[in-house]
């Protein structure tokens, strides 16, 4: 028998929220802050007490690695969880099987409540809950045709010879002239094109990194650092001539 809401309040309710790329594009309304918005005025007006957010911003509903889903699930198991409340079914996935087994066989054998607030969806109420594995076969075919679109968008992409990859390679930087085109980075160019004659001469990569490392250049994750201020890969700023 599911909890009621009496006995809850010394368990947790998560309130768990998820934007994956292809979601943000849709606009506002399923931005992680609106998300935020309206679980916790659910909350509030339905009385469940002890909220606390479990937020993955940039997953795709199709991957159940996600951090806080992976740390929601082993709050479930752990018992600490009495109420589970997301603003719609897609938002704890789009995987038709998997999503289906969280909320018919997961959620109950944990004795925890699963509502889905646009959906109309209530555990409790297993009467109203006829059409959730329609929701969830439609979230899947929505999840399997954004993809086969996104394909389709970074191959007309890569035929017009624009970039593809939101990341700029060591090497190379934006044109100025245009962001779609990538041309070498004076700074850095000759260091790629170094590392290359010292590899074709036979050099191998433990000694090319001394080499790199003796002359005190920068690593390429700590480089980009320096210079953009984003972190990409693991920029080691403490060794910044550390090359592996």
């Amino acid at each position: 028998m599911l909890k009621s809401t009496e006995n809850t309040n010394n368990l947790i309710t998560a309130l768990y929220c998820r934007l994956s790329q292809e979601d943000e594009r849709l606009g506002e309304s399923l931005s992680i802050e609106n998300q935020k918005i309206i679980l916790q005025k659910y909350a509030d007006d339905h009385g469940f007490r002890n909220c606390k957010f479990y937020v993955d911003d940039g997953y795709s509903g199709t991957d159940f690695k996600r951090p806080a889903h992976v740390q929601m699930m082993k709050d479930v198991e752990a018992g600490k969880i009495g109420i589970v409340i997301v603003k719609d079914q897609s938002r704890l996935g789009r995987d038709y099987l998997e999503t289906g087994h969280l909320m018919d066989i997961k959620f109950p054998s944990y004795d925890v409540r699963f509502i889905a607030i646009n959906d109309g969806y209530d555990s409790i109420n297993r009467a109203d809950n006829d059409f959730s594995g329609m929701r969830n076969y439609f979230n899947d075919f929505y999840a399997a045709d954004t993809s086969r679109k996104i394909r389709a968008v970074q191959r007309a992409k890569g035929q017009r010879g624009e970039r593809i990859s939101t990341a700029t390679p060591y090497g190379y930087m934006l044109n100025p002239e245009n962001k779609k085109e990538l041309i070498p980075d004076p700074q850095t160019a000759p260091i790629v094109k170094r590392i290359f004659d010292m590899y074709a001469s036979g050099l191998g990569v433990v000694k090319i990194c001394d080499i790199l490392c003796e002359e005190k250049i920068l690593s390429p994750s700590v480089y980009i650092f320096q210079t953009t201020g984003k972190r990409i890969g693991n920029p080691d700023l403490e060794r910044p001539y550390h090359w592996a």
